[in-house]
């Protein structure tokens, strides 16, 4: 069986802004993020992000500047020996109409038949309700961490989910259970 985890990018891995993470110069790893992916990968997991981009249909920044952002992110990890297997993100804005921005599943269902499997069961990490509702359309088991916007989330929550501090506490309490 695969192990596969699913990250949301800017609030889970990196610092989150209201004003988006337009340039490789803005985005900064939350503490102990790129560690944690490195100790998934250590166990075997393969780890991709499904992230929301609307900062492209909003003219803030291009799909080069998003390259260059995913640059440093590989650049990063590959210092503390992790990586991440694939990055499926979501360049349309909310009124687009598009399967694929969260809360609707289509970056997970990209995932899905990337790997070639169901995302049954598989963890999907979030700051936002939107990612929640994503992971849960797939039956995957959402968390949500408190960094990024999860503060603010907590209180939109509806049905009970696991809540961490941050990424780093997510593995810890994930490779403490295997």
């Amino acid at each position: 069986m695969k192990k596969i985890i699913i990250l949301d990018r800017d609030g889970v891995i990196n610092y989150d802004s209201d004003d988006f993470i337009k340039s490789a110069n803005e985005w900064q790893p939350l503490p102990g993020s790129l560690e944690a992916i490195a100790k998934l990968n250590h166990v075997g997991y393969q780890v991709f992000i499904a992230s929301n981009q609307s900062g492209i249909a909003r003219g803030l920044f291009t799909l080069n500047e998003l390259n260059q952002i995913h640059n440093k992110l590989h650049q990063q990890l590959a210092q503390v020996n992790g990586k991440i297997e694939a990055i499926f993100f979501c360049p349309h804005g909310p009124k687009d109409n598009c399967l694929c921005r969260k809360p609707l599943p289509g970056l997970f269902h990209q995932i899905a038949n990337y790997v070639d499997t169901t995302l049954t069961d598989v963890i999907a990490v979030g700051d936002s309700l939107r990612d929640l509702q994503a992971a849960k359309a797939v039956a995957a088991k959402p968390i949500l961490v408190l960094t990024g916007k999860g503060k603010r989330t907590v209180n939109q929550l509806v049905d009970a989910v696991p809540i961490y501090e941050d990424l780093a506490a997510v593995v810890e309490n994930l490779l403490t259970d295997n």
